[in-house]
């Protein structure tokens, strides 16, 4: 008997027993595709439609069965935050359903020749071991589990950053005699950097006379170097590489950063080495998902992309057709005074209420006009909340902490979280995908953005709250119906509906 078919067998018989794990639709398909995988030793592309970066991630039995019923050893790939709970509650509750005793491991390093069982690990520990020590790992057959991040964490992980303790370690390795010399030209550094107007970002790319300075450095410096150093010089050298500037105005130091433009070099000979099933929540609006596996290097693999349940996860979608364009001089105005029109709607039952925000001035504008109302109510970016706060937010903020917060009734959206070519970072990776001759609009900004915005609207799917988006391109813009196709299941509500909120 086949493990599709032994998996398929086991997991149906627990479901129609276990109602804890029901939840979800596509526990049978998925469990046969990952039992697939490891029996054909084929890499696939998962796309769950829902949320892969939860603790509780209702679709992980699907993999978990068929890794413990696999006859070899399996690598798990998962973000470190998930581990206790899989390791020590998920994995003993499933093996005791099987009648299964497979060993796990939850260290950093590779298990040792001849293990047999599971190897958790998390994914950016699972990527440093890929790229600096590959011939330490074997190649077993790979689940990674929340692979939305894994470009994120790839940029993370290959670049190179030197802050000012870089540079006071880089003049205690030379002789004192160039010292003075290194600190001359860190400070034209600094100068060359403080002179350029202000971004919201406080990012710049390095411009010829940067470079030339960090040319100058390199050839009074010996041959000593810090390994930071120099790794960063090597980096340097090479042709397709971002390098830029993070500034800290208020404490007047610089950090300088370089990262590889194109990743498909560094991640494709990963999937060359052993099977990789990559779970993920949803990073195409197609099953193929062909814009997200080109940026990873993905060629032959199995991709498949599970729709969401009508009835469970759809959610309430409000766009007012009056608002002005976002790059308008109009648009903050009638932003505010709609985003204060909803609050009062909510003030006979105050509710959790989340508004995303990107551009930080207007942020900080808007709390400061919302907090002569609602007063405490009203707060910025923080985690110590309860269900009648008003948190206004941005993109990476709510991101990262969405999972520890109540779920709001209401989240308001101003602008849809396409990166701005305003941030000198996705500026030049914009002109790399010119160079390539490549869309870049629709291969790079706006799946970023629809990646982003499908992760921050999760919960609000689970309580079938409302979404109220003002960026009026939406309707107004040929990509609007990709982002409309993004938000399904969903129910488009109108002017008149909205005074629901008030009874949420």
């Amino acid at each position: 008997m086949s493990i599709e078919v032994t998996t398929h067998t086991i997991l149906r018989d627990l479901l129609r027993h276990q109602a804890t794990i029901v939840g979800w639709n596509h526990h049978l398909t998925m469990a046969r595709l990952v039992a697939r995988g490891l029996r054909l030793s084929k890499s696939a592309l998962i796309q769950t439609g829902i949320a892969t970066h939860r603790v509780d991630g209702k679709y992980r039995i699907s993999y978990l069965i068929p890794a413990l019923l696999w006859r070899g050893t399996v690598t798990i790939a998962i973000p470190a935050a998930f581990h206790d709970r899989l390791i020590t509650t998920e994995l003993p509750q499933i093996q005791q359903w099987l009648g299964t005793s497979k060993p796990v491991y939850g260290g950093t390093k590779p298990p040792a020749p001849g293990f047999n069982g599971l190897w958790i690990v998390d994914t950016q520990t699972w990527l440093q071991l890929q790229f600096d020590q590959p011939e330490s790992l074997a190649s077993y057959p790979t689940i990674i589990d929340g692979a939305d991040d894994l470009e994120s964490w790839t940029e993370e992980l290959l670049t190179i950053r030197l802050n000012t303790h870089d540079w006071d370690r880089l003049r205690q390795t030379q002789i004192a005699t160039i010292w003075e010399q290194i600190i001359g030209i860190k400070i034209q550094l600094m100068e060359s950097f403080w002179q350029r107007p202000e971004n919201p970002y406080n990012c710049y790319l390095l411009d010829d006379l940067d470079r030339s300075l960090l040319e100058s450095l390199s050839k009074i410096i010996t041959t000593n170097l810090d390994p930071s150093w120099n790794k960063f010089y090597q980096e340097l050298s090479q042709i397709d590489r971002l390098v830029w500037a993070q500034i800290d105005r208020t404490h007047g130091t610089f950090t300088l950063a370089i990262t590889p433009t194109d990743l498909v070099a560094s991640l494709a000979p990963i999937w060359q080495r052993q099977p990789s099933i990559l779970i993920t929540s949803s990073v195409d609006l197609t099953a193929k998902a062909i814009g997200y596996r080109q940026e990873l290097g993905l060629s032959d693999v199995t991709s498949i992309k599970f729709p969401l349940d009508r009835q469970k996860d759809s959610f309430k979608l409000y766009l007012p057709p009056w608002m002005p364009m976002p790059n308008t001089s109009k648009f903050q105005p009638v932003l505010v005074d709609e985003i204060k029109h909803l609050l009062y709607l909510t003030n006979n039952h105050p509710k959790f209420v989340v508004i995303l925000i990107q551009d930080t001035p207007l942020q900080a504008q808007l709390a400061a006009i919302l907090a002569a109302e609602w007063g405490t109510r009203v707060q910025v970016e923080q985690t110590s909340l309860n269900e009648s706060n008003i948190l206004v937010s941005g993109w990476k903020f709510w991101q990262q902490h969405q999972d520890d917060l109540p779920t709001p009734a209401l989240m308001i959206i101003a602008t849809l979280p396409i990166p701005s070519l305003e941030d000198p970072l996705v500026a030049a990776k914009v002109a790399f995908y010119k160079q390539q001759r490549q869309d870049w609009f629709r291969l790079y900004l706006l799946p970023t953005g629809l990646r982003i915005l499908h992760r921050a609207i999760a919960p609000m799917r689970s309580s079938q709250g409302i979404v109220a988006i003002f960026d009026n391109r939406i309707d107004r813009r040929s990509y609007g119906q990709q982002v409309l196709a993004s938000l399904t299941p969903m129910v488009r509500i109108s002017y008149a509906d909205i005074n629901s909120i008030a009874k949420y």
